[in-house]
Protein backbone atom coordinates (compact mmCIF):
# COMPACT_ATOMS: atom_id res chain seq x y z
CA UNK A 1 0.00 0.00 0.00
CA UNK A 2 2.83 2.26 0.92
CA UNK A 3 4.52 1.53 -2.42
CA UNK A 4 1.12 2.34 -4.31
CA UNK A 5 0.58 5.48 -2.22
CA UNK A 6 4.09 6.59 -3.43
CA UNK A 7 3.49 5.63 -6.60
CA UNK A 8 0.35 7.81 -7.18
CA UNK A 9 2.03 11.17 -5.27
CA UNK A 10 4.57 11.16 -7.39
CA UNK A 11 2.00 10.98 -10.33
CA UNK A 12 2.56 14.06 -12.37
CA UNK A 13 6.35 13.81 -12.00
CA UNK A 14 6.48 10.56 -14.05
CA UNK A 15 4.47 12.05 -15.91
CA UNK A 16 6.94 15.28 -16.47
CA UNK A 17 9.64 12.62 -17.21
CA UNK A 18 7.68 10.61 -19.97
CA UNK A 19 8.60 12.80 -22.79
CA UNK A 20 12.51 12.14 -21.48
CA UNK A 21 12.42 8.86 -21.01
CA UNK A 22 10.68 7.89 -24.89
CA UNK A 23 13.24 10.03 -26.30
CA UNK A 24 16.45 8.46 -24.20
CA UNK A 25 14.90 4.81 -25.05
CA UNK A 26 14.31 6.17 -29.13
CA UNK A 27 17.87 7.32 -29.31
CA UNK A 28 19.21 4.43 -27.77
CA UNK A 29 17.35 2.10 -30.02
CA UNK A 30 17.91 3.67 -33.15
CA UNK A 31 21.89 3.79 -32.45
CA UNK A 32 21.70 0.15 -32.01
CA UNK A 33 20.35 0.03 -35.57
CA UNK A 34 22.84 2.98 -37.00
CA UNK A 35 25.71 1.82 -35.77
CA UNK A 36 25.03 -2.05 -37.29
CA UNK A 37 23.73 -0.77 -40.60
CA UNK A 38 26.89 0.92 -41.01
CA UNK A 39 28.82 -2.21 -40.85
CA UNK A 40 26.54 -3.91 -43.40
CA UNK A 41 23.43 -4.82 -41.18
CA UNK A 42 20.41 -3.54 -43.04
CA UNK A 43 18.16 -5.70 -40.41
CA UNK A 44 17.09 -2.78 -38.52
CA UNK A 45 16.63 -0.34 -41.28
CA UNK A 46 14.38 -2.27 -43.38
CA UNK A 47 12.06 -2.82 -39.91
CA UNK A 48 11.80 0.85 -39.99
CA UNK A 49 13.92 1.42 -36.58
CA UNK A 50 16.33 3.76 -37.85
CA UNK A 51 13.42 6.66 -35.80
CA UNK A 52 13.11 8.48 -33.45
CA UNK A 53 9.13 7.62 -33.51
CA UNK A 54 9.03 5.82 -30.16
CA UNK A 55 5.97 3.69 -31.01
CA UNK A 56 8.40 1.92 -33.19
CA UNK A 57 10.70 1.07 -30.21
CA UNK A 58 8.25 0.67 -26.51
CA UNK A 59 8.13 -2.45 -25.51
CA UNK A 60 4.96 -2.23 -22.95
CA UNK A 61 6.70 -3.90 -19.69
CA UNK A 62 9.99 -2.67 -20.24
CA UNK A 63 7.86 0.72 -20.09
CA UNK A 64 5.80 -0.12 -17.44
CA UNK A 65 8.82 -1.43 -14.80
CA UNK A 66 10.70 1.76 -15.76
CA UNK A 67 7.96 4.37 -14.65
CA UNK A 68 7.13 2.28 -12.17
CA UNK A 69 10.78 0.55 -10.34
CA UNK A 70 12.70 3.12 -12.49
CA UNK A 71 14.53 -0.01 -14.33
CA UNK A 72 13.30 -1.01 -17.97
CA UNK A 73 13.74 -1.54 -21.24
CA UNK A 74 12.63 -0.63 -24.99
CA UNK A 75 11.92 -3.01 -27.76
CA UNK A 76 15.18 -4.14 -28.57
CA UNK A 77 16.55 -3.79 -32.40
CA UNK A 78 17.24 -7.19 -34.31
CA UNK A 79 20.87 -7.34 -35.38
CA UNK A 80 21.47 -10.04 -37.61
CA UNK A 81 25.46 -10.70 -37.07
CA UNK A 82 25.82 -12.65 -40.14
CA UNK A 83 26.13 -9.43 -42.31
CA UNK A 84 29.14 -8.37 -40.30
CA UNK A 85 32.69 -8.56 -41.59
CA UNK A 86 33.89 -9.28 -38.12
CA UNK A 87 30.92 -10.43 -36.29
CA UNK A 88 32.38 -10.43 -32.42
CA UNK A 89 33.88 -6.67 -33.29
CA UNK A 90 30.90 -5.27 -34.73
CA UNK A 91 28.73 -6.79 -32.40
CA UNK A 92 30.61 -4.89 -29.41
CA UNK A 93 30.69 -1.70 -31.66
CA UNK A 94 26.44 -2.05 -32.18
CA UNK A 95 26.11 -2.82 -28.35
CA UNK A 96 28.37 0.21 -27.66
CA UNK A 97 26.53 2.78 -29.38
CA UNK A 98 22.83 2.60 -27.17
CA UNK A 99 24.71 3.84 -23.95
CA UNK A 100 27.14 5.65 -26.04
CA UNK A 101 23.94 7.79 -27.68
CA UNK A 102 22.78 7.83 -23.99
CA UNK A 103 25.92 9.79 -22.54
CA UNK A 104 25.78 12.11 -25.48
CA UNK A 105 22.39 13.31 -24.54
CA UNK A 106 23.14 13.32 -20.95
CA UNK A 107 26.03 15.96 -21.92
CA UNK A 108 24.24 17.72 -24.19
CA UNK A 109 21.28 18.20 -21.68
CA UNK A 110 23.97 18.98 -19.14
CA UNK A 111 25.75 21.89 -21.57
CA UNK A 112 21.84 23.39 -22.05
CA UNK A 113 21.19 23.63 -17.92
CA UNK A 114 24.59 24.56 -17.72
CA UNK A 115 23.93 28.30 -20.32
CA UNK A 116 20.03 28.46 -18.65
CA UNK A 117 21.73 28.73 -15.42
CA UNK A 118 23.92 31.36 -16.25
CA UNK A 119 20.75 33.96 -16.94
CA UNK A 120 18.56 32.08 -14.12
CA UNK A 121 21.30 32.38 -11.40
CA UNK A 122 21.55 36.26 -11.62
CA UNK A 123 17.89 36.58 -12.30
CA UNK A 124 16.33 34.41 -9.72
CA UNK A 125 18.89 34.22 -6.56
CA UNK A 126 17.00 36.73 -4.79
CA UNK A 127 13.45 34.70 -5.21
CA UNK A 128 15.57 31.22 -4.38
CA UNK A 129 15.87 31.85 -1.16
CA UNK A 130 12.59 33.68 -0.68
CA UNK A 131 11.95 30.05 -1.71
CA UNK A 132 13.91 28.26 0.25
CA UNK A 133 12.87 29.92 3.59
CA UNK A 134 9.02 29.70 3.23
CA UNK A 135 8.93 26.15 0.95
CA UNK A 136 6.42 25.32 3.54
CA UNK A 137 4.16 27.74 4.99
CA UNK A 138 2.26 27.25 8.58
CA UNK A 139 -0.49 25.45 6.75
CA UNK A 140 1.87 23.11 5.48
CA UNK A 141 0.68 23.74 1.59
CA UNK A 142 3.50 24.21 -0.95
CA UNK A 143 5.05 27.80 -0.96
CA UNK A 144 3.99 29.64 -4.39
CA UNK A 145 6.45 31.41 -6.20
CA UNK A 146 6.33 33.66 -8.80
CA UNK A 147 5.11 32.33 -12.27
CA UNK A 148 8.31 33.41 -13.61
CA UNK A 149 10.21 31.45 -11.04
CA UNK A 150 8.06 28.53 -11.60
CA UNK A 151 8.94 27.54 -15.54
CA UNK A 152 12.23 28.60 -15.17
CA UNK A 153 12.29 25.73 -12.63
CA UNK A 154 10.32 23.38 -14.54
CA UNK A 155 12.68 23.80 -17.18
CA UNK A 156 16.06 22.91 -15.10
CA UNK A 157 14.15 20.17 -13.34
CA UNK A 158 13.49 18.95 -17.27
CA UNK A 159 17.07 19.62 -18.42
CA UNK A 160 18.38 17.87 -14.87
CA UNK A 161 15.78 14.92 -15.80
CA UNK A 162 17.36 14.43 -19.17
CA UNK A 163 21.08 13.88 -17.61
CA UNK A 164 19.83 11.70 -14.98
CA UNK A 165 17.61 9.52 -17.17
CA UNK A 166 20.38 9.13 -20.21
CA UNK A 167 22.89 8.42 -17.45
CA UNK A 168 20.93 6.14 -15.77
CA UNK A 169 20.73 3.93 -19.03
CA UNK A 170 23.56 3.90 -20.07
CA UNK A 171 25.18 2.70 -16.97
CA UNK A 172 22.09 0.04 -16.31
CA UNK A 173 22.57 -1.29 -20.40
CA UNK A 174 26.68 -1.11 -19.90
CA UNK A 175 26.54 -4.22 -17.20
CA UNK A 176 28.48 -6.84 -18.91
CA UNK A 177 25.97 -9.51 -18.57
CA UNK A 178 23.36 -10.87 -20.98
CA UNK A 179 20.70 -9.45 -21.86
CA UNK A 180 22.34 -6.12 -21.28
CA UNK A 181 24.53 -3.91 -24.26
CA UNK A 182 27.42 -4.21 -21.91
CA UNK A 183 27.73 -8.17 -22.51
CA UNK A 184 28.20 -7.58 -26.26
CA UNK A 185 31.44 -5.13 -25.57
CA UNK A 186 32.30 -8.22 -22.76
CA UNK A 187 32.36 -10.60 -25.29
CA UNK A 188 34.31 -9.22 -27.25
CA UNK A 189 37.68 -9.13 -25.22
CA UNK A 190 37.02 -12.70 -24.16
CA UNK A 191 39.06 -15.59 -25.36
CA UNK A 192 37.19 -18.00 -28.10
CA UNK A 193 37.05 -21.17 -25.59
CA UNK A 194 35.89 -18.58 -22.51
CA UNK A 195 33.24 -16.88 -24.94
CA UNK A 196 31.82 -19.84 -26.08
CA UNK A 197 31.56 -21.63 -22.38
CA UNK A 198 29.88 -18.25 -21.07
CA UNK A 199 27.15 -18.28 -23.83
CA UNK A 200 26.01 -22.07 -23.09
CA UNK A 201 25.04 -20.22 -19.80
CA UNK A 202 23.72 -17.12 -21.25
CA UNK A 203 20.05 -17.98 -20.35
CA UNK A 204 20.87 -18.94 -16.99
CA UNK A 205 22.77 -15.59 -16.36
CA UNK A 206 19.93 -13.70 -17.40
CA UNK A 207 17.71 -15.22 -15.55
CA UNK A 208 20.06 -14.63 -12.30
CA UNK A 209 20.52 -11.17 -13.11
CA UNK A 210 16.36 -10.85 -13.31
CA UNK A 211 16.13 -12.40 -9.92
CA UNK A 212 18.77 -9.66 -8.59
CA UNK A 213 16.67 -6.99 -9.77
CA UNK A 214 13.87 -8.13 -8.31
CA UNK A 215 15.08 -8.37 -5.13
CA UNK A 216 16.65 -5.11 -5.51
CA UNK A 217 20.25 -6.58 -4.91
CA UNK A 218 21.95 -4.47 -7.70
CA UNK A 219 19.90 -1.33 -6.98
CA UNK A 220 22.56 0.38 -3.91
CA UNK A 221 25.67 -0.16 -6.20
CA UNK A 222 23.84 1.49 -9.38
CA UNK A 223 22.16 3.95 -7.42
CA UNK A 224 25.66 4.83 -5.69
CA UNK A 225 27.54 4.73 -9.25
CA UNK A 226 24.84 7.42 -10.09
CA UNK A 227 25.16 9.58 -8.08
CA UNK A 228 28.58 9.80 -8.15
CA UNK A 229 28.97 10.36 -12.16
CA UNK A 230 25.85 13.00 -11.40
CA UNK A 231 27.68 14.41 -8.91
CA UNK A 232 30.74 14.95 -10.71
CA UNK A 233 29.42 16.37 -13.75
CA UNK A 234 27.59 19.13 -12.13
CA UNK A 235 30.56 19.61 -9.92
CA UNK A 236 32.96 20.03 -13.19
CA UNK A 237 30.37 22.61 -15.25
CA UNK A 238 30.37 24.28 -11.99
CA UNK A 239 26.90 23.32 -10.43
CA UNK A 240 27.73 21.23 -7.45
CA UNK A 241 26.70 22.20 -3.90
CA UNK A 242 29.53 24.18 -3.08
CA UNK A 243 28.80 27.15 -5.26
CA UNK A 244 25.91 28.91 -6.03
CA UNK A 245 24.72 27.96 -9.13
CA UNK A 246 24.53 24.96 -7.73
CA UNK A 247 22.41 25.93 -4.77
CA UNK A 248 20.18 27.57 -6.45
CA UNK A 249 19.65 24.48 -9.06
CA UNK A 250 19.23 22.50 -5.61
CA UNK A 251 16.42 24.70 -4.32
CA UNK A 252 14.54 25.00 -7.65
CA UNK A 253 14.61 21.16 -8.16
CA UNK A 254 13.26 20.84 -4.62
CA UNK A 255 10.57 23.47 -5.22
CA UNK A 256 9.36 21.50 -8.25
CA UNK A 257 9.26 17.96 -6.64
CA UNK A 258 7.31 19.41 -3.82
CA UNK A 259 4.83 21.32 -6.21
CA UNK A 260 4.45 18.43 -8.86
CA UNK A 261 3.78 15.86 -5.56
CA UNK A 262 -0.20 14.83 -5.10
CA UNK A 263 -1.22 15.00 -1.25
CA UNK A 264 -1.95 11.34 -0.65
Amino acid sequence: MSHLTSLLSDLPLYLLSLPILLMAFSVHESAHGYMAYRLGDPTARSLGRLTLNPVKHIDPIGFICMMVFHVGWAKPVPVNARYFKNPKRDMALTGAAGPLSNLTLAIIHLLLLRILMFFIEPAFLTETYEVFDGVFNSSGTVFKASLGYTAASLLVYILYLGIIMNVSLAIFNLIPVPPFDGSRIFYAILPPKLYWGVMKYERIIMLVMMVMFFFGFLSTPLSWLLTKITNGLFFVTGMGLGNSAGKVLTIMLYYIEQLFTLPF
